[in-house]
């Protein structure tokens, strides 16, 4: 986490997030509590899950007022229960209360996403499959929701569009097939002189014949495939190519496709359907 909040755009982020919540200023507590008295608050745990932001909440306190004092005995990933204490802050009490909201937030989504992390995961910690995440991602949340997935058991799949060549369905057909993306895909690489991994999806077990004919990828995504497909696919590639099931795998049907061996699974739902803990700040 330390190193994301260093990068220029986090810290855009942040800035972003505190000027749409505070505005002209915190008028509720400047109006009620005024500037100079000071208090304690601690955040506890209203659901069980798994902790994470506690660096940016305490970064964002400290961006609010750099005299607040943090202190926590939690480290992100620790798994936390109801009534937990998970973290302290004193200081003025002003800025205590303004921070509030947007360390809640963050902290709240990011456990949600961490939490349903480490629960998928769980499910196939017996087998060689790694879960990943997608580009699904809350839009300027993306970092930070993929460190959640880490965070939570997880793995990372691209960044972005710009890490990795994912060749999918609609790229296939436009241009005019598997043998045609592929090729020109090596003639773009090579123009601009690139190194990036290629990944392409797979519709049929005919599809993945044709990827096999032509070669020149790093992964074979098998795309809506029956986990009886997933076995006949994972056969046929026989270790050639890295595999990847993906579309409609839920919890109730993780495990199967798993079973099938293929190498990974990249599953939407860890950042696009993940609920918030629910963490609240009191007055202590």
């Amino acid at each position: 986490m330390k190193n994301l909040l260093q990068l220029p755009d986090i810290q855009a982020l942040i800035d972003i997030a505190l000027r749409e919540d505070i505005g002209a200023g915190d008028h509720s507590s400047l109006a009620c509590i005024g500037n100079s008295k000071l208090g304690n608050a601690y955040c506890v745990a209203k659901e069980e899950g798994v902790i994470c932001g506690l660096e940016l909440a305490e970064f964002i306190f400290h961006q609010i007022d750099p005299t607040l004092v943090f202190k926590t005995n939690f480290k992100d990933g620790d798994m936390f229960k109801i009534g937990d204490i998970v973290f302290t802050v004193e200081g003025k009490s002003v800025s205590i209360l303004t921070a509030e909201r947007l360390v809640l937030n963050f902290c709240q989504r990011l456990s949600g996403v961490a939490t349903q992390s480490r629960n998928i995961s769980d499910l196939i910690k017996d087998y060689k499959t790694k879960v990943l995440d997608t580009r699904k991602t809350t839009p300027g949340m993306r970092l930070f929701e993929k460190y959640a997935v880490k965070i939570g058991g997880s793995f990372n799949h691209r960044i972005g569009l710009y890490d990795m060549i994912m060749l999918k369905d609609n790229h296939i057909d436009f241009a005019g097939g598997i043998k045609q993306a592929i090729e020109k895909t090596h003639a773009y690489l090579k123009a601009n002189q690139l190194d990036l991994k290629i990944e392409i999806e797979t519709r049929n077990l005919d599809e993945v014949k044709q990827v096999l004919a032509v070669g020149g990828v790093n992964r074979i995504m098998l795309d809506n495939f029956t986990p009886d497909l997933i076995k006949q696919a994972v056969d046929l590639i026989n270790g050639a190519y890295e595999t990847e099931a993906s579309g409609g795998i839920t919890i109730n049907t993780i495990t199967d496709f798993a079973k099938a061996g293929v190498d990974f699974i990249s599953i939407g739902a860890l950042t696009h359907s993940a609920k918030s803990i629910d963490l609240s700040l009191k007055v202590s």
